[in-house]
């Protein structure tokens, strides 16, 4: 018997959720359906995904615990998945423009996902005008999964098997599901790995000691990331509400390539770059710029195969060096605190994070929670924005045997920092999502069309 539990860092993004911060992440697909054989119909692609849903166990587990399981709950197979349940159909009111989009999916992001059944759902969103120049697919695909079911690079691991690099693709071989397990079993599972819990507290000590002695070493050479609560404070930082608003924007990769390769730094510090250059002309234009550089919170991927976690990430802290009004010169100084920032987190162990919340689920939402009761997310910011750099694949490929022309990534946001910019790479493009809550931030799309601006300064810099 195999107990598919979920993590404690898996179980913490659990307990973080309430009404103002829902753990969601969606994705808004750009198709075009004149490539799906046939010709498209919402019938179809559901019969279709429906197929392929036999491939993908992750869309049809759920929750399952017992009020005496002594650690995190499970995962087991629903027997009474319904495919009705999770894909839905909709039409965009008059005149589908990507206003009405991004207002419904800010809409459909603020809602928290229903636990007692797989946790995920799909949107197939109709009724667009077709030549709006910022979304001019067919039809809109929202997808939205709770967090716990996967991060960044496992929610593309399982979005493969829903794709295909064919229109046309041949039906997928099944995959067994997750099972299911007893009350039971649930329970003396539980009891078994709650009392091995002191043991791995002693490893988590030790390990969190050597992190803090080589912390202050590096601070005495000044080799350190940016410090928590180093951080100014923004407009969009604050205690949140339970709206949201959304925008994004496609930029050219071999864009960013040019400027990565005309200064010798990398993809991720241009990205990093241009998002400083776009906050720094955003909040200048509403005098809200603040002396002190903003941080953001960049989560940093640490997969391993043997660990049983469905998330499993770190984070680095690095100073965007808003204050530095040259381009040029933010780029270079941004690519030498990003680096510095690296280098920290690799030194002091960058899974430790993960550890403490393996041995204690509830640690990190009860410090969340403290800080927001406490009244200091509304002065004093831990970071003042999360910034997730995704990549995707650099091939044409398919939903449901669409051409997908742009998959746009909205992450989470939380009490303290009220807004997220996801870039994920796609086929020679970068699609930027940027997730806010509307009343910290209520229309990001400024927001976007700077990025375009700040990528074009950068192009055109040094010429």
């Amino acid at each position: 018997m195999t107990i598919h539990r979920l993590s404690g860092f898996d179980a913490s993004l659990l307990h973080l959720e309430s009404e103002e911060q829902p753990m969601t992440g969606c994705a808004l697909w750009e198709l075009d359906t004149s490539t799906m054989p046939g010709g498209y119909s919402f019938e179809k692609f559901r019969d279709t995904m429906s197929g392929r849903l036999r491939a993908i166990p992750e869309f049809r587990m759920k929750l399952a615990d017992s009020v005496l399981n002594l650690d995190t709950p499970v995962w087991v197979d629903d027997p009474d998945f319904d495919i009705d349940d999770h894909l839905h159909r909709v039409e965009l009111p008059a005149p589908g423009t990507s206003r009405e989009l991004s207002e419904l999916l800010g809409r459909l992001h603020a809602e928290r996902i229903d636990l007692s059944g797989p946790p995920w759902g799909m949107w197939v969103i109709e009724g667009l005008s077709g030549d709006d120049p910022r979304f001019s697919g067919s039809i809109a695909v929202m997808h939205r999964m709770h967090h716990i079911l996967a991060d960044g690079v496992v929610a593309l691991a399982i979005l493969s098997r829903l794709c295909s690099t064919e229109a046309d693709a041949a039906p997928l071989e099944p995959i067994a599901g997750v099972g299911t397990v007893s009350d039971r079993e649930i329970v003396l599972d539980g009891l078994r790995r709650f009392m091995r819990r002191p043991w791995y507290l002693i490893m988590v000590l030790r390990a969190s000691v050597f992190g803090a002695i080589e912390t202050l070493r590096r601070s005495g050479r000044g080799q350190t990331m940016a410090g928590l609560f180093s951080a100014p404070r923004a407009p969009f930082n604050g205690r949140l509400t339970p709206r949201r608003s959304v925008s994004f924007v496609q930029l050219d990769l071999n864009d960013v390539k040019t400027v990565k390769d005309k200064f010798g730094v990398t993809v991720n510090d241009v990205l990093l770059a241009l998002v400083a250059g776009a906050l720094r002309r955003f909040l200048l234009e509403r005098a809200a710029l603040p002396e002190v550089p903003l941080v953001a919170a960049i989560p940093v991927s640490v997969f391993e195969a043997n660990r049983a976690s469905r998330n499993q990430l770190s984070a680095m802290l690095s100073s965007l060096c808003t204050d530095i009004d040259d381009a040029v010169g933010r780029l270079k100084a941004i690519a030498a605190a990003s680096s510095l920032a690296k280098d920290h987190v690799s030194a002091v162990g960058p899974t430790l994070g993960l550890d403490w919340t393996q041995f204690a689920p509830g640690i990190l939402s009860l410090g969340w929670r403290l800080y927001s009761w406490s009244g200091l997310s509304e002065r004093r910011p831990i970071y003042n924005l999360t910034l997730s750099n995704v990549p995707g694949p650099q091939e044409q490929f398919y939903l449901m045997g669409s051409a997908v022309r742009a998959r746009y990534a909205f992450g989470p946001v939380f009490h303290g920092a009220g807004l997220n910019i996801t870039v994920m790479s796609l086929n020679g493009r970068l699609d930027v999502g940027i997730t806010s809550c509307s009343d910290l931030l209520p229309d990001p799309w400024d927001l976007a069309d700077d990025l375009t601006l700040m990528l074009k300064e950068l192009m055109d810099a040094g010429d």
